[in-house]
């Protein structure tokens, strides 16, 4: 589309765009925009003929955006949330927002943080709604990026670095952080598990068999790395991805598993559960709050990440 021809431009494409985006699906969009579905289909339709470019195309009963449209969304998104800031500021009303929040992390960060979170919400905001969705990568700026999600809150070290490199060279960040709290991990078994007891030795804890969590399925995590800096490696028989289900497995049977501390005292069958020391230095674990840039300026979202930041403070110093 050459300069020009944005003196005829229809923006409201550009809502219709977003939204249909963001849904995957042209009646989620209609509903989102109070419109019909016909009227979203031919607002798609000009949109395309205006930008030459199919934009979403059908793949069975799903929309696949193109490599245009991929292209197109962030900054398309980051114009309307500065312009609706700009031309209707707001602030957020937690006692009558109505507002959802969609936030990802692993269950054992939500058994932590989400009691207490809950609990403020009914007291303070009670039509704001809250909902969780699993956290399966360690990189979840695509989640961030496509609206899935409005904060991801875990251990992130490559995307923090990644962030730390991209700023100081000068190159715009679109994603923010803060750092919540720190923490660190303990080797879990049950009960009268032959290593309880005596000391657990760097020998022992390789040659036992290991569960390992993991989001992606993959048998090596950071535990692994740790010990091949040792020229040492475990035998991981086991991958899960729920700290949950691992402590359950690791309660009735002789696998060893490598758990937050803070997460075995919220299991509710910690009294089954031997934690030992490990018996080298694994890295430290920082827990960060991640969201996207056009997040930033929107009340509502800072009110959230006010929240989430007071009471990690709270419950991870104690």
């Amino acid at each position: 589309m050459p300069p020009s021809s944005l003196r005829n431009f229809d923006l409201n494409l550009l809502k219709v765009f977003d939204a249909v985006m963001a849904e995957r699906s042209l009646t989620s969009a209609a509903h989102q925009l109070a419109l019909t579905q016909p009227a979203v289909s031919n607002a798609l339709r000009r949109l395309r003929e205006t930008l030459g470019d199919e934009l979403l195309v059908r793949q069975g009963r799903n929309l696949v955006p193109t490599p245009r449209a991929q292209e197109l969304w962030p900054a398309v998104r980051d114009t309307l949330l500065r312009l609706q800031t700009a031309i209707a500021p707001n602030v957020f009303d937690p006692a009558s927002a109505s507002t959802t929040f969609v936030l990802t992390m692993a269950d054992a960060t939500a058994a932590e943080l989400m009691p207490p979170l809950v609990e403020l919400i009914t007291e303070r905001a009670p039509d704001v709604s809250l909902r969780v969705v699993p956290l399966t990568t360690r990189d979840p700026r695509r989640l961030l990026d496509e609206g899935h999600a409005d904060l991801a809150i875990g251990n992130f070290p490559a995307v923090m670095a990644d962030l730390t490199a991209r700023a100081q060279s000068g190159e715009r960040v679109p994603f923010l952080h803060h750092r919540l709290f720190q923490g660190d991990y303990v080797c879990t078994m049950r009960k009268g598990h032959p290593l309880a007891k005596g000391r657990l030795t760097l020998d022992r804890f390789c040659a036992a068999r290991h569960m390992l969590v993991s989001f992606s399925g993959r048998a090596y995590g950071f535990i692994d790395e740790a010990l091949g800096a040792l020229d040492r490696s475990r035998r991981v028989v086991l991958t899960v991805n729920q700290f949950f289900t691992a402590g359950k497995i690791v309660a009735h049977s002789d696998l060893l598993t490598v758990l937050p501390r803070h997460f075995v005292g919220v299991t509710g069958f910690a009294d089954r559960l031997v934690l030992r020391e490990l018996p080298f230095t694994p890295p430290t674990i920082q827990v960060d709050a991640l969201w996207h840039q056009r997040k930033d300026a929107s009340s509502a979202h800072a009110w959230l990440r006010t929240r989430v930041a007071e009471l990690a403070a709270k419950a991870f110093d104690e």
